[in-house]
């Protein structure tokens, strides 16, 4: 028997091994194993297991890691397809299937030593002082970890073994799970009546056996109960759940909730969580809790739709307009993309849930591909918040600059606090000031490494790239040496600056700061955001953390500070970003028994995407965005794969990134003008050209490379970024899974500088 092993490094191959005796029946598809490869081991995965091979003189696995397969054979497609489709080493794909924590050689179960009480045979024994300290203690608790026992007694473990060897307590070494939230108290809660939109939905994602469907609900229209219901579903027929959510910070609330509904009953079963800010044991513990079968229901980011939940009925993917659920580094799937395609290779069903989805899911909808589901109106009967759009042009006809807070907003803020309401302040930007200048020469502090100005964070004294990090002192006077003028000045607005002015403007006010630059450890989100809900703090200032998914009943106020910071972006997307968070962000208001109020504040108030969220009109602003994006073949009606070179030297990289339009325009056009079979060999479209393709499939193919369009090259809209130069082609096409394969094919021959290099990003939703 022979095994075929994808090892992990990216070779873009698998190697054929030998199953020892000593290990058949231990190898199977999905098993980690360690091989030699030359003259080092190796760690790979079994991706397939055959009687022969067609090489001779195979080496022998050398070990099996771990008991149990760690990839289902539904996943290892999953990654074969992502590696396909994403255009990346099928290593790569498989690497990222698995958590870190579970791939280590060295991973295991933490052990830990247990002291329980034994039944008491014959008369209790009289004890010297400090054991019957120590028994007084196990008496109460009767079961305790030794570590925790000693510390509370303060006494030895070897003051305990004494009371092993008087057959008193037994010690045990045991697994002990590292749960995330083994300290929280989580109530039982039951299934809430749902109204006739909840239940239309219901009762279709019921009724399905495989399909998609996109769950399009206003904020606070109750997407969290038909979730819920729809998993007790999924539960009853024996299958489990992947819930996705776009933001750490939303993970605490989702699990609590989640936690509440299935911590008893019929259905009860263990939740496991998976997402970045957990250590590497508790990922460890809470992956295999899962692969073993115990816990049926997952949440997480984006790569717990990975989680090997077998067998899998129902994927949710909340928020799923969010351009969170996309990886940025190889491979760069975008797992909503990713969910929808699981879900039809598991026969599962798919429910994409948002208040304002993407433009290419609402337009499955129209096309077909997905099934829509409309929740119009918010639970109870809540009216939707009422929407103020302020001028601000209007704030600074005094000549002092734009005010950070207008009139308006400042009024509203102080009728919050008299009436013990809650507010919260949304600024997508972090720091206190976004630059540093001086008014006398024009200097302005700039990253030494990207194409940024520093940020000014005064609570640290210091000047900070948010791309690379870099840190700088801030400076006395103008760093020109022909100038050292000593009046520089800070410009622009950042939350740390916003929080300082309502320090001064509201000075009893209890205001608390939600960005990356506090939240640094994973208790912090829970933290504050339990703070808030406990009613101890009146204003929330946060970026876009805050800007989603969170459901507090006392917030009857919000405030956007710069609503149109993002619209003036060199990205097609701008307009539909803005549109979406203006939207999100509104959604926190008013979903108690109070009337929400929202204030936005924009120098541009009348652009459409403005005006549209004002209305709460999704549907007016997809009509009219979609004019713009058909016109150009910009998603949904096109597809798009960036093309990034990469480099220490400008003209080196603007050079390679050239050499590769030429090659590309090269082929492209010897494919129009070719013989079916020619272009066919070309490109290695289609997987085998021996087997004479049919000459409908070629026609396709080669339309492929009439529709596509290559913009470019051009500098990224960000040029340079820790310390590296950046060129990019855009490519558009109507057919991305065909351009994807040849791509793979045309970048495996590139031939490119050692110094330069070339990332292909299929559909990007970030272009700088």
């Amino acid at each position: 028997m022979i095994a075929r092993v994808s090892l992990e490094i990216a070779l873009r191959k698998e190697f054929d091994y030998l199953i020892p005796a000593e290990l058949v029946g231990q190898v199977d598809v999905g098993s980690r194993v360690q091989v030699p490869f030359g003259p080092r081991k190796s760690l790979g995965v079994v991706t397939a297991v055959a009687e022969e091979s067609g090489q001779t003189r195979l080496k022998p696995i050398l070990k099996v890691i771990g008991a149990q397969t760690l990839v289902t054979p539904k996943v290892l497609q999953l990654a074969r397809w992502i590696g396909e489709y994403y255009c990346c080493a099928p290593e790569v794909a498989l690497k990222s299937v698995l958590p870190e924590a579970v791939r280590k050689e060295d991973a295991s179960w933490r052990e830990r030593l247990f002291v329980r009480v034994l039944p008491l045979i014959g008369e209790f024994p009289k004890l010297p002082k400090r054991q019957q300290d120590v028994w007084n203690l196990l008496e109460e608790r009767r079961e305790i970890l030794l570590s925790e026992l000693v510390e509370l007694a303060a006494t030895t473990a070897a003051t305990v073994r004494k009371l092993e060897d008087r057959g008193l307590v037994s010690i045990t070494n045991e697994i002990s799970e590292r749960d995330p939230y083994a300290n929280e108290t989580i109530l039982a809660s039951q299934p809430l009546v749902v109204n006739p939109s909840q239940a239309v939905a219901l009762e279709k994602i019921k009724a399905a056996a495989v399909g998609t469907f996109l769950l399009h609900g206003v904020t606070g229209s109750g997407k969290t109960e038909v979730y819920l219901q729809a998993i007790a579903h999924a539960l009853e027929q024996g299958k489990g759940a992947i819930v996705l959510v776009p933001e750490i910070a939303l993970t605490p609330q989702t699990v609590e909730r989640f936690k509440a509904r299935f911590s008893s009953g019929k259905l009860q079963t263990l939740v496991a969580v998976l997402h970045s800010h957990l250590s590497a044991g508790e990922r460890h513990d809470e992956w295999h809790k899962i692969r073993q079968g115990r816990a049926r229901i997952v949440i997480g980011a984006r790569s717990a739709i990975f989680a090997p939940v077998e067998p899998l009925g129902l994927i949710i993917v909340d928020e799923e307009h969010e351009q969170t659920y996309k990886q940025e580094e190889a491979p760069r799937y975008h797992a909503r993309d990713v969910a929808v395609m699981r879900g039809q290779m598991e026969n599962a069903v798919v429910v994409l849930g948002s208040a304002t989805p993407s433009m290419e899911s609402y337009h499955n909808c129209k096309a077909g591909k997905f099934t829509l589901l409309e929740l119009p109106e918010r639970v109870d009967d809540q009216k939707m918040p009422h929407v103020r759009v302020v001028d601000m042009r209007q704030a600074c006809r005094d000549g002092k600059g734009p005010p950070t807070f207008s009139p308006q907003l400042k009024e509203a803020i102080t009728q919050r606090l008299e009436r013990k309401e809650q507010t919260i302040l949304f600024l997508n930007r972090r720091g206190y000031s976004t630059s540093l200048l001086c008014p006398k020469c024009g200097y302005v502090a700039e990253c030494p490494n990207c194409s940024v100005t520093l940020t000014y964070h005064r609570t640290e004294q210091k000047l900070a790239c948010h791309i690379c990090g870099h840190n700088a002192r801030v400076p006395n006077v103008c760093p020109n040496e022909k100038c050292k003028n000593p009046a520089i000045r800070y410009a622009g607005t950042g939350t740390q600056k916003v929080e300082e002015i309502l320090g001064k403007l509201f000075p009893h006010a209890r205001v608390k700061r939600m960005d990356a630059d506090v939240m640094k450890r994973k208790e912090d989100y829970r933290h504050v955001l339990g703070e808030f809900r406990a009613g101890r703090i009146d204003i929330l200032i946060g970026t876009q953390m805050i800007a989603k998914g969170l459901h507090f009943p006392n917030v009857t106020l919000v405030g956007i500070i710069y609503a149109d910071m993002a619209l003036h972006q060199p990205d097609f997307r701008a307009g539909e970003r803005t549109f979406q968070l203006l939207t999100q962000v509104a959604g926190r208001a008013g979903r108690g028994d109070v009337e929400g109020e929202v204030f936005v504040q924009a120098f541009t108030p009348f652009h459409p995407a403005i005006q549209f969220a004002r209305r709460h009109d999704f549907v007016g602003f997809y009509e009219q965005e979609m004019e713009f994006r058909e016109q150009l073949k910009y998603p949904p009606t096109g597809r798009i794969a960036m093309l990034t070179l990469k480099g220490r030297n400008e003209e080196k990289v603007k050079f390679s990134a050239e050499h590769l339009k030429r090659e590309l325009e090269k082929v492209l056009k010897e494919a129009v003008v070719a013989e079916p079979s020619q272009s066919a060999s070309l490109f290695g479209m289609l997987e085998d050209v021996a087997e004479k393709e049919s000459a409908e499939k070629l026609a396709k193919a080669r339309a492929v490379f009439r529709d596509l369009v290559i913009s470019g090259p051009a500098p990224a809209p960000l040029l340079r970024a820790e310390n590296f130069y950046r060129y990019q082609l855009m490519l558009r096409t109507r057919a991305m899974s065909r351009l994807s394969r040849s791509l793979a094919g045309i970048v495996a021959q590139l031939v490119l500088p050692d110094d330069v290099t070339l990332a292909v990003d299929i559909d990007p939703v970030n272009l700088s």
